[in-house]
């Protein structure tokens, strides 16, 4: 049974054609995932993405740094996917989740390239807030992965430029609900959703939809900071900046009574 969607909001969400999976991770480039570069392309080509961020781990005790050249090793994997990518017509984005040694908290830096990876890779031990107040820039969005999944540690607003509201891997309670709530009580100017897809089977969990498509890093970067896009859970859309706003009439109603 299709569902029934009325012409106004079936062309909305027409305008939005573009759709893209923000967090990823391949193997081996990320030892708890599960797809080849190859595997990977393929079952997002099946769900008809149009891009993918590579956000393949990035810490102190991967297995890339044992390496004799760790950020080489570490690219490999996105290299492969881009090359995947190519062939079949889905775009690849180079992004990165850092892990610091103060904490388990993950934080998915978005505007990455191989440049800063070469800088940071021996200092894992700056912390999120030092990493911040370093590395950000407007061409960079730095926001903490599922920040209320078991063991994280909140991180002060002010060192962060958002949250990952809608982290939908299926193998774990990220809490999206409080972490919505969360997002709009700090006002943070960045919200995304991920799939965080490691596992066969998991693709087409979650989507950023765009009314464009980013073909570099910064032009990703750009339409995050636009907003101007919509979450897909599942399948179905969803307006992560739209909010109820209650009206003059209602809140004198609520505090009469």
């Amino acid at each position: 049974m299709k569902n029934n969607i009325p012409q106004a909001v079936q062309e909305y969400l027409s305008a939005y054609r573009y759709k893209i999976e923000l967090h990823a991770h391949t193997m081996p480039g990320s030892i708890c995932g599960e797809l080849t570069p190859k595997d990977m392309i393929q079952r997002l080509q099946e769900q008809h993405y149009d891009a993918v961020v590579i956000t393949n781990h990035f810490y102190e005790g991967a297995p890339f740094m044992k390496a004799q050249d760790p950020v080489a090793t570490y690219m490999e994997d996105y290299y492969a996917t881009k090359e995947e990518g190519a062939k079949n017509g889905i775009q690849v984005l180079l992004g990165a989740e850092y892990r610091f040694t103060e904490n388990v908290n993950d934080y998915l830096v978005y505007g990455v390239d191989e440049a800063m990876l070469r800088e940071t890779v021996t200092r894992f031990d700056m912390g999120i807030e030092a990493f911040y107040r370093e590395y950000h820039r407007q061409d960079r969005l730095i926001l903490q992965a599922h920040p209320f999944r078991n063991g994280m540690t909140m991180v002060k607003a002010e060192y962060l430029d958002g949250i990952e509201t809608m982290n939908m891997h299926p193998n774990h309670n990220s809490r999206v609900a409080v972490a919505n709530r969360y997002a709009r009580e700090k006002e943070f100017p960045v919200t995304v959703a991920g799939t965080d897809l490691h596992h066969p089977g998991h693709e087409g969990c979650c989507a950023l939809r765009a009314k464009v498509l980013p073909e570099t890093e910064g032009q990703l970067v750009e339409l995050l900071r636009s907003r101007d896009y919509l979450f897909e859970i599942g399948g179905r859309p969803m307006l992560p900046y739209a909010c109820w706003e209650v009206s003059s009439d209602r809140q004198a109603s609520n505090t009469s009574k």
